[in-house]
């Protein structure tokens, strides 16, 4: 019997996925588990495994193509069943929407899929030293097929290949690209020598000679002149945008702001580190006070749908996490049931995963609540947007020694501002400082936690 290939959704709130790239090909023989397509939401980009065992057939969209979720997209029909026709209106895409399969599927980033489509690059022919291709790389390469042979066109394909594999950060690639900066004319001050964006920004563009050129049409100066600036984001960022901006004009939001003294949060993280043995970080001990905090405020776990309140069973806690393009928020799910080193150690997966772009659809979905931590970037404090459908998100700023009285005398304390926001039709002022008063209370005082 044939089974249909239907566009998921990975998210609560997603509506659409765009297709990135068909790893199978009609007629294919697929297995089932196995790698069928790549699609991009606006947190993520994943691999969708095949629902079926069988030859794929009737794909009905192409790579670039927004699909509805849960449209049928493709059919996997057993060896030798006559495939069904097509839905009315439906057409077969064009062939270069379908990719050739492969062993092993090339890592890049959607913005470099996007350049490498548009400039006709083939991502096999690009290797890069962390394994991921990035928009700078595709830059380059374009870069150097446009560069006249000189000495003989052997000569500039090394030359090439050489630039690339020079140990540099993706964002400094991307600025070198931009600013026709060689890579391997700089001495890196990163990591091992890697090159940085700071090493690209003090570097001097190449010399080159000025050319006497005819002038441009006046009405050419202006539009010129008007792009100037202008810069392509991707959809992961576009999409975040849109998010962003119907949360912040369609939610009520409202704002609880609390500081902290946190001297005994860092004795235990002292002790947390020598007893489990595991690298645990002030971002883990704060998932795991929220998590107990909502456990005794479940009220907090809610969420605001078709005008009645949905009452969320399992505490999921979400983390934003900055990534080339644009944010993600990874899930550690019943973050209340880990102990902490199970805590740390699925925290610094889901990250690393998450910059790399290989997050899998489970480790977006389900998440009831979100916590944002600008205190590594040195940031006081900040109001967080609300992520839709969840009622709260907890802003976490920098721990800094600030003057507090204790017992009436003035003392010197590490402190650290949380801010709450709400979802007010979720969520009252009463309810949200009562959780956030629960917060405070485990972050003054942890050890309640063994109460």
């Amino acid at each position: 019997m044939a089974t249909n290939v239907i566009m998921p959704a990975l998210e609560l709130a997603q509506e659409t996925g765009k297709i990135l790239r068909w790893i199978k090909s009609p007629g294919d023989s697929v297995a089932k588990g196995e790698p069928l397509l790549e699609i991009e939401t606006d947190k993520v980009t994943v691999e969708v495994e095949a629902p079926a065992s069988g030859i794929l057939r009737d794909v009905t969209a192409g790579v670039g193509d927004v699909v509805t979720v849960g449209k049928t997209i493709a059919v996997i029909a057993a060896p030798g069943e006559v495939a069904a026709p097509a839905p009315a209106g439906a057409s077969a895409p064009p062939a270069r929407a379908v990719a050739p399969p492969s062993a092993e599927p090339v890592k890049a980033s959607p913005l470099a899929r996007r350049l490498a489509e548009q400039h006709g690059v083939d991502l096999t022919r690009l290797k890069t030293a962390s394994g991921r291709i990035e928009k700078a790389d595709v830059l380059a390469y374009v870069e150097a097929q446009k560069t006249p042979a000189g000495n003989g066109a052997a000569a500039a394909a090394p030359a090439s290949a050489a630039a690339r594999l020079v140990a540099a950060s993706p964002k400094a690639r991307r600025l070198a690209a931009e600013r026709g900066v060689d890579l391997r004319t700089l001495r890196g001050s990163g990591p091992a020598g890697a090159v940085i964006a700071d090493d690209v920004a003090t570097a001097m563009p190449p010399a080159t000679t000025p050319r006497v050129a005819a002038a441009p049409p006046a009405a050419a100066t202006a539009g010129a002149a008007a792009m100037a600036g202008v810069q392509g984001v991707s959809n992961v960022w576009r999409i975040m945008a849109e998010r962003i901006t119907s949360s912040w004009t369609t939610v009520p939001h409202f704002f609880l702001v609390r500081e902290v003294n946190v001297s005994r949060l860092a004795s235990w993280l002292s002790q947390a580190r020598k007893h489990s043995g595991a690298h645990v970080s002030y971002t883990d001990l704060i998932v795991r006070l929220v998590a107990a905090a909502i456990a005794q405020n479940p009220r907090v776990n809610v969420s605001w749908k078709d005008g009645a309140l949905a009452q969320h069973p399992e505490i999921n806690v979400g983390l934003a996490v900055a990534i080339d393009d644009g944010l993600v928020v990874p899930v550690i799910h019943r973050a209340d049931t880990l102990t902490l080193a199970q805590l740390a150690e699925h925290r610094r997966d889901l990250v690393a995963r998450a910059q790399s772009g290989r997050l899998r659809p489970a480790d977006i979905q389900g998440g009831t609540f979100t916590i944002s931590n600008l205190g590594t970037y040195g940031v006081d404090a900040f109001s967080a947007i609300v992520n839709p459908p969840q009622a709260a998100i907890l802003a976490v700023g920098r721990i800094a020694d600030r003057v507090v009285p204790v017992s009436g005398q003035a003392v010197v304390q590490p402190t650290m501002v949380l801010t709450l926001s709400c979802d007010h039709r979720a969520l009252d002022g009463a309810r949200g400082a009562q959780f956030l008063g629960a917060l405070a209370d485990l972050i003054e005082e942890p050890l309640a936690l063994l109460r």
